[in-house]
């Protein structure tokens, strides 16, 4: 067998990590703290219902289909993937609906009737947004960003002023835009990255361009059936995954990890590769073979966090589809809520799921599986009190909305926030989001995927390049894998 290498975590960037580590010859095992794997992509079934706990977007299909690919296999050997229409419902504070279609030329009318010429001055941004997208997605996020050079290519240079990336992505939409509902739209996409559209590069109009071009996704029997995938892709290629080890230290000599300790076991190991919260691997499993220092960390600008309820209704619901947003409150101030005053949101946008419409599977005949989400900004006081609230303002404004009574057939309720993400995946301040994208973290700019101190050490997720959320996650996980590869195989 070749070298062994030991993963602490079995979210995706672990996953799609060991599956290249494995094929190229490495002896592989993945440590996982929980007792399923998947991190913040796990699943939960009771009563009959199953519930995807994080991600519930799947955008950028071609990401996971180059993946897939890369091993001899297509994503329909895994799940039948569906693409949404509406690709979501919007409300907006003037109590309308708009279904977003995925038909571009409906949407192109749909602009058209709130601004006269957008429709056009739509068609030349989502074009921009494309050459961002094939510039970001295959040559950006694939550099490791150990070094200023690796940007040194014709391509990404002579890119670089149409990527827009010392622009603000506000006025940048605004360059095209003026229509309220649309800049809301376009804006929504940023609200997740973690910062304020006008603080966050108009480099991620890309993101724009995977909403609108690429289309919303489902795969039938739900989000975790990713995760299935990349086990069986795993398991294929020889790679060992063990849960309810969660890993407590390491044993190092010359600055070479030799040993993986958990609270049962030592593993023996010549590389490792932590795809667990990368400051909760510095500051409580490597400790003086740390990364950053903690001052560094608390410099660091995060994601936001989330509220989440998981809710079983006994009956089914009107007027929703299955991803609704809720911007029927101010989208500046809860946004300012979340990363310039940092508290409990006022008047909270929020996020309805409801998969049960598409796939029947996830929920009993005649029920409904209901997802709600509240974005919140990281490290807040959160008692069930507190979630109580919440619950009741934004189910609320849902009954309200919709004209659903919702409360009294709600037969399973669940809630989960930021005592949860530190609990289950050790996650710094309870973020579910990762670091924000702004400027000062892009690229080099991020924690580095290698450390400074063990020469046998890497990290891969969502701490690291390229970034948050599940597409960025597997192009992590397959740079380190490259790294280790190119250090190992000399």
């Amino acid at each position: 067998m070749g070298k062994k290498v030991t993963l602490i975590g079995a979210g995706i960037s672990s996953l799609a990590s060991a599956s290249f580590l494995a094929r190229a010859g490495f002896e592989v095992t993945i440590l996982e703290k929980n007792t399923t794997i998947g991190g913040r992509a796990r699943q939960f079934k009771t009563d009959g219902f199953v519930f995807d706990m994080g991600p519930s977007w799947y955008w950028m299909p071609d990401v996971f289909e180059q993946f897939y690919a890369k091993f001899g296999h297509t994503t329909s050997d895994f799940y039948a993937l569906k693409r949404l229409d509406p690709s979501y419902n919007v409300f907006w504070k003037d109590g309308t609906k708009t279904a977003i279609p995925a038909d571009e030329n409906k949407l192109f009318d749909w602009f058209e009737s709130l601004e006269k010429g957008s429709s056009e001055k739509l068609k030349s941004f989502l074009k921009d947004a494309k050459y961002k997208y094939e510039v970001g997605m295959q040559d950006l996020v694939f550099k490791p960003s150990l070094k200023i050079t690796e940007f040194a290519d014709i391509r990404i240079l002579k890119g670089l002023f149409k990527l827009h990336l010392l622009s603000s992505f506000s006025k940048y939409i605004r360059k095209y835009f003026k229509n309220e509902k649309i800049l809301s739209l376009l804006e929504f996409p940023i609200l997740f990255l973690g910062a304020m559209p006008k603080d966050t590069p108009a480099l991620y109009s890309l993101m724009n361009y995977a909403d609108i071009s690429l289309g919303t996704w489902y795969p039938m029997g739900g989000m975790y059936n990713i995760i299935e995938a990349f086990e069986k892709i795993a398991i294929e290629n020889g790679v060992k995954i063990i849960t309810d080890q969660e890993v407590t230290g390491i044993k190092s000599s010359n600055n070479l990890v030799t040993h993986v300790l958990t609270k049962s076991n030592s593993f023996e190991t010549d590389i490792l590769v932590s795809g667990a919260d990368y400051h909760h691997t510095d500051t409580g499993i490597l400790e003086d073979k740390a990364n950053y220092s903690e001052k560094y960390w608390e410099s660091r600008t995060m994601a936001p966090s989330c509220l989440l309820f998981y809710l079983g209704i006994d009956k089914k619901l009107e007027g929703l589809d299955h991803h609704n947003l809720f911007f029927d409150e101010d989208f500046e101030l809860h946004a300012k809520e979340i990363y310039k005053d940092a508290k409990w949101p006022s008047a909270p946008l929020f996020y309805a799921s409801v998969p049960s419409i598409t796939d029947p599977s996830v929920a009993p005949e005649g029920k409904e599986n209901l997802f709600l989400l509240v974005p919140i900004a990281p490290n807040l006081a959160d008692d069930e009190e507190t979630r109580e609230k919440y619950f009741n303002i934004i189910l609320d404004r849902l009954e309200q909305k919709t004209g659903n009574s919702i409360r009294e057939s709600i037969i399973y309720k669940k809630s989960y926030c930021i005592t949860d993400f530190k609990n289950d995946y050790h996650a710094f301040k309870g973020n579910a989001y990762g670091l924000a994208n702004t400027l000062k973290q892009t690229a080099i700019l991020k924690p580095s995927l290698k450390s400074k101190k063990l020469k046998n050490m890497y990290y891969t997720g969502q701490l690291t390049v390229p970034g948050p959320g599940v597409p960025p996650s597997i192009i992590s996980g397959e740079v380190v894998a490259r790294e280790i590869i190119k250090d190992f195989n000399k």
